[in-house]
């Protein structure tokens, strides 16, 4: 009897141990959605705002993701941009998932973030390399990146033939650790 009550109480120890441990995803999303400018004011110098409202699924499941940056209005020199290219100098996000988790996001600082605008095909490809800030639900106490890469076409102009709104389609990837619940249990099987 006491063998048959140490071994359950190793056992229980051991589940115990399996779940709490943080598990390093890889993470795949794709996504469709809009984006234009921004009414959220992020009060950077020589920027305007700019949001994406997207929505998707993969690995984490379905999610929808709102996000708001602050771009720079003068085009910057980059090696990876054949296009015009406009940094994100500040931004961050909310991806909210089927199960009403949240997941927050901050505009790595210094990254390569940002637009590379082809004005002849009309055309942009965005990079935004978020890092996660944590969360609620089975993202409380999340960790990681995610880039954040997109292909937007616009739909619409104003009066002064300045962008509006814009088709968006892409992927998020990344790393993410520290997800609990059913998510890192699913993953291990």
């Amino acid at each position: 009897m006491k063998y048959a009550a140490t071994l359950a109480l190793m056992l229980n120890v051991c589940l115990a141990t399996v779940y709490a441990q943080q598990t390093h995803l890889n993470v795949k999303m794709s996504f469709s959605g809009n984006g234009g400018s921004s009414a959220i004011d992020l009060k950077q110098p020589n920027s305007h705002n700019v949001e994406e409202n997207v929505a998707g699924s993969g690995t984490l499941g379905p999610f929808t993701f709102r996000d708001v940056k602050a771009a720079a209005t003068s085009p910057q020199p980059s090696s990876t941009c054949s296009g015009v290219f406009f940094p994100s100098v500040a931004g961050g996000g909310i991806l909210r998932f089927q199960d009403g988790s949240l997941l927050a996001v901050n505009l790595k600082a210094g990254s390569d973030s940002g637009d590379c605008i082809d004005f002849v095909h009309l055309v942009a490809h965005c990079t935004l390399i978020f890092e996660i800030n944590g969360g609620t639900g089975r993202f409380q106490g999340a960790s990681g990146v995610l880039t954040y890469a997109e292909t937007a076409m616009p739909v619409l102009f104003d009066l002064s033939g300045n962008f509006a709104l814009g088709t968006e389609t892409g992927a998020i990837t990344g790393t993410i650790s520290g997800v609990g619940g059913e998510q890192e249990r699913e993953q291990r099987q």
